[in-house]
């Protein structure tokens, strides 16, 4: 690090407000193409960087993180997860790794409800009937969804984003209960009137409604597995703005083809960009590309995160969002 001008990596094209900032406060090497790196380039990036600032389309492996020169100090991640790193490599190295908490808040909690809505009132559907010219005027018995008002929504995770899922969801009627692996103050319960549920096998049955909302890793891979899809009513419907890999993507397909469960709203996929064939083209799936975070405000402020834990770094202080 020469002086205090960090020779910062940036591996997609980032918001030009921050590309701005970044190419006056640091040595910034930006992505103007958008083309993801492959494994080769993002080996070479971190040969020479003081800084990579990845995205959820990188995956650091061990194999990038162990061919990093003495320089790198500090992997700034351009999101919130960070499964797609190799924290403990990161460890070994003394290399510190960061994330953007808390400023996408409102957008994910925002894109649960669009699915939800979406899904619930059959709009992409009918959507899709209205630009094929098939539809033929109002009918009293056409196209009926399911209202929300009194509904069971049960959110799995109740973090930053399932809070806000909750608050928005009350706003519409529905009754809040939550799974979580521990139990959120009683004063955030009661202004939610949220109902606990210690166990997530439990709590499936009883809700209309259920909207993932937790971390990806290893507990929670297909932590939406067959059999648990299998715990749900008929009646029910899924919503996804996690981490697509929570859910087993093959087993969903199967239950919202045969009529197993109602509906589906999904902003995240087990394999992105890749989405499973079968659920393409299903009446009952509404499938958004990643849209969860896609606000001005939300991306902006990612990037005001990623050049704080910079700026700190060069500083000596403490990185406010360190999670390794």
């Amino acid at each position: 690090m020469a002086g205090n001008k960090a020779l910062v990596v940036v591996t997609r094209k980032l918001p030009e407000a921050t590309e701005r900032e970044m190419a006056a406060l640091f040595d910034a090497r930006l992505n103007g193409s958008d083309r993801p790196m492959g494994a080769a380039e993002l080996i070479a990036a971190v040969r020479f960087a003081d800084v990579l600032v990845p995205t959820v389309t990188d995956r650091i492996a061990a194999e990038v993180v162990d061919a990093a020169g003495p320089q790198l100090r500090l992997i700034a991640n351009f999101g919130v997860g960070f499964n797609h790193i190799d924290i403990a490599a990161a460890a070994r190295r003394n290399i510190a790794v960061s994330n953007t908490p808390g400023v996408l808040t409102d957008a994910t909690a925002d894109i649960a409800m669009t699915l939800m809505l979406m899904v619930t009132r059959r709009a992409l559907e009918g959507a899709k009937v209205l630009e094929s010219g098939r539809f033929t005027g109002w009918c009293p018995t056409w196209m009926m969804g399911v209202g929300l008002r009194g509904r069971k929504l049960g959110i799995v995770g109740m973090g930053r984003i399932g809070e806000a899922v909750a608050r928005r969801s009350r706003g519409f009627g529905l009754e809040i209960h939550y799974h979580n692996r521990t139990r959120v103050p009683l004063a955030v319960e009661q202004v939610l009137n949220a109902t606990y549920w210690p166990e997530l096998d439990a709590m499936l049955p009883a809700m209309d409604i259920v909207s993932i909302n937790c971390p990806y890793n290893a507990n929670t891979y297909h932590l939406f597995s067959a059999a648990r899809l299998g715990r749900l009513k008929p009646a029910a419907f899924l919503i996804n703005t996690a981490r697509g890999e929570i859910v087993d993507e093959a087993a969903l397909a199967d239950a919202l083809s045969d009529g197993r469960i109602a509906g589906a709203g999904l902003d995240v996929f087990e394999r992105e960009p890749q989405v499973h064939p079968k659920l393409l083209g299903l009446p009952n799936a509404v499938l958004l590309p990643h849209l969860g975070s896609s606000t001005i405000e939300a991306r902006t402020g990612m990037g005001q995160k990623v050049i704080a834990n910079i700026r700190a770094l060069v500083a000596g202080e403490p990185l406010p969002d360190r999670v390794g």
